[in-house]
């Protein structure tokens, strides 16, 4: 009897999500000037691959996948297009304080996401309680114009990246076992 089984995207969205995640922050932590690498990386790993992720949760019925994976892709489109609208003369650029209210309403959704991880994984926990600190920083440093703050929400999205880049390959490792080898708590 064939069995129609359908694949876990969480690794493919959590990669998308993580690896976008750590190129950001190793420039907002001081590394790296913004370029095309993080440009293209939010467009079509970040956003598109996290969109997809998100489509192919609904078809598990996970409506927790559903939402953090397209929410989160269209927030990295959505970034892009903060960054890249102004240079292409087709919208304002933003101040720093309107980038941090809108940093700070991916924080208040983030923490909301957060506590319906509190049954989930410590390794989910662990990249959505991050990810809330994470935003938190970025939307203080922005709206009080404290680079330090940025610097250290740079760090702070750092661990979240390398986090979910963590539990994504958990995922795919353990399952390709068929035994827990990397924990995920």
């Amino acid at each position: 009897m064939h069995t129609n089984k359908l694949a876990n995207p969480g690794p493919l969205g959590l990669m998308g999500f993580g690896m976008t995640t750590v190129l950001l922050n190793l420039h907002n932590a001081g590394f790296f000037p913004l370029t095309s690498i993080i440009i293209s990386m939010g467009i079509f790993y970040g956003g598109i691959a996290q969109i997809i992720a998100g489509i192919m949760e609904y078809k598990h019925g996970n409506t927790f996948g559903t939402t953090a994976f397209t929410s989160y892709g269209a927030f990295w489109l959505s970034l892009v297009g903060i960054l890249l609208l102004p240079r292409m003369g087709l919208a304002e650029a933003s101040d720093a304080v309107f980038l941090g209210v809108y940093l700070g309403l991916w924080g208040i959704f983030t923490l909301f996401m957060f506590f319906g991880t509190l049954h989930a994984s410590r390794g989910l926990q662990i990249v959505f309680g991050s990810l809330t600190a994470l935003f938190a920083l970025l939307a203080a440093g922005n709206i009080t114009g404290n680079h330090d703050i940025i610097v250290a929400g740079g760090y702070v999205g750092l661990f979240c990246g390398a986090s979910a880049i963590y539990l994504a390959m958990a995922e795919v490792v353990n399952e390709q076992l068929g035994r827990q080898v990397m924990p995920v708590g």
